[in-house]
């Protein structure tokens, strides 16, 4: 490990992590909860509507009398009252918002769950990649070791007179440029640790590292058959497909504002009157006395409102075109992405066994360079080459498992394996 004392992560780990704490998830709970509330407040519609009130008003200076003539008089008024209303009837709108309201709590549940697919593909992404450069990491000190030990082993040959300096030189040229490659190699490790850190929002590397991952053999389907899974559980489609339902379920509560409402309504009351200069009756008689209730039923027609719920209704058929627009636009961008995951794939099972034969040649071919340079059979110019080429085809191999790692998995994903 590059990273001494660190603790290391599982793949599963680091995506558990990252759904529990990454910011977008988290985005897309709050929409979760706050859906949920709607539901209930959709729901609160049935309910009815109870009401106090309390007023107590003072009038100072003329006013006039029972004998219709104006009088220098203060009085004061004290007026309370409790009003009930229920709805009976509200043209369908209640029952069409809670509709409504369940409808897009559905497609919120989904997009919560698609934002924990997407975080789940990036950690994969990241973690892969993590592993890559690790290993071309590894493959880079490789090279260091084998360039100190062919400096060392030019350096006795220069000592004794068996080659010119100018072969020490070159070899010390290699090795300072392997060093500089190592160090691009750890740094790109570190820089991969940071982008997977930063997915988990854990904020820095100390202390970070991850485990190799376990390459499990996955059958592969065919792009059709991934397709098709996908189109029954992606999170992402079916959130889509939810909010064609609900543009429907908001076309029908538009369409409520053509039908009558029906209310019950009820209350009761009761005022205190006092005059000044004058003999009043108490204020429990007044109560008493002034004590009323009321009750009955109010319906309400709709005839004309200025083309208002006809605007509605158009709207609401403007936004089910647009997620049907949307719903198509997301089934084409999963199935281009299936698709290319599977030809990536593809391509790289057969770029891996042709790299796998191109590493296993070079470094053949390095190895036996490497006798025909120590028998002074060839020059370190040559030398240089054939290790450069074992180089090349170690990381060619490399680039293509982690390559197939990946598209393998993305398939996996979508089918849901």
């Amino acid at each position: 490990s590059l990273f001494a004392n660190a603790e290391t992560w599982s793949l599963e780990k680091c995506i558990d992590h990252a759904i529990e704490n990454n910011i977008t998830v988290k985005l897309r709970r709050a929409d979760l909860n706050s859906s949920e509330l709607e539901v209930t407040e959709a729901k609160s519609r049935y309910l009815p509507t109870l009401s106090a009130n309390v007023g107590q008003s003072w009038n100072l200076g003329r006013g006039l009398t029972a004998e219709n003539t104006y009088a220098d008089r203060n009085t004061s008024n004290l007026q309370w009252g409790a009003s009930l209303n229920l709805p009976l009837f509200s043209g369908m709108s209640t029952t069409r918002r809670v509709n409504l309201a369940k409808a897009n709590l559905s497609t919120v549940m989904e997009q919560y769950e698609a934002a924990k697919e997407d975080i789940t593909l990036n950690v994969i992404g990241a973690y892969l990649q993590v592993l890559y450069c690790k290993e071309l990491n590894e493959v880079a000190l490789y090279q260091v070791d084998l360039s100190k030990h062919e400096l060392a082993s030019r350096s006795a040959l220069l000592e004794a007179g068996k080659i010119p300096e100018i072969d020490m030189l070159e070899a010390r040229s290699q090795l300072a440029q392997d060093e500089m490659n190592l160090s691009q190699t750890k740094n790109d490790v570190a820089l991969a640790l940071v982008d997977l850190s930063q997915l988990l929002e854990l904020g820095d590397i100390a202390g970070f590292d991850i485990e190799p991952i376990e390459e499990n053999e996955l059958t592969i389907l065919s792009p059709d058959e991934v397709y098709s899974a996908a189109l029954q559980r992606n999170h992402s489609l079916i959130a889509a497909r939810n909010n064609i339902t609900a543009a429907d379920r908001n076309i029908s509560l538009a369409k409520s504002g053509y039908l009558p409402t029906l209310s019950f309504n009820a209350g009761i009351g009761s005022s205190y009157y006092r005059i000044s200069d004058t003999k009043n009756e108490s204020f429990g008689r007044q109560m008493k006395n002034n004590y009323s209730t009321y009750f009955g039923l109010s319906l309400n027609i709709p005839i004309f409102d200025a083309l208002s719920t006809r605007n509605s209704i158009r709207r609401a058929k403007v936004q089910k075109v647009t997620a049907m627009l949307n719903y198509d636009d997301a089934r084409q961008r999963v199935f281009k992405a299936i698709q290319q995951a599977y030809y990536q794939d593809d391509g790289a099972k057969n770029k891996l066994k042709a790299s796998e034969v191109a590493d296993e040649t070079a470094n053949a071919a390095f190895k036996a360079m490497q006798e025909k340079y120590n028998l002074g059979r060839a020059t370190p110019t040559e030398y240089e080459q054939s290790k450069a080429k074992a180089l090349k085809a170690t990381a060619d191999r490399i680039q293509a498992r982690y390559e197939l790692i990946l598209r393998t998995r993305i398939l996996a994903f979508y089918a849901k394996q």
